[in-house]
């Protein structure tokens, strides 16, 4: 995760998301650097445009949390009652 954020926080910031500027980053954060997942990470993103990939995650992360709201009946909520001496008992048992 932190190879995404570094590249999150390079994006950000408007540098340019490369080999050079990940590993500073990496360096600076104390992460150990893994050179491969580095150039695998740059790879990857080569070519995305993060900003609209970005709010293409935000749509679809938000759009099944409101239709499940909007969709879903409030179930009864069955509330448990328990006699004080039963809550007397369990903590009894706690301390001897």
């Amino acid at each position: 995760m932190e190879y995404i954020y570094a590249a999150l926080l390079l994006h950000k910031l408007g540098k340019p998301v490369d080999e050079e500027h990940m590993k500073k980053i990496l360096q600076a954060s104390g992460a150990a650097i893994d050179e491969s997942k580095v150039k695998s990470l740059i790879a990857s993103l080569k070519g995305v445009d993060i900003d609209s990939e970005l709010a293409n995650a935000i749509v679809a992360s938000a759009a099944p949390a409101a239709g499940a709201s909007s969709s879903a009946k409030p179930a009864e909520e069955k509330k448990e009652e328990k006699k004080p001496e039963e809550s007397v008992a369990g903590l009894s048992s706690l301390f001897g």
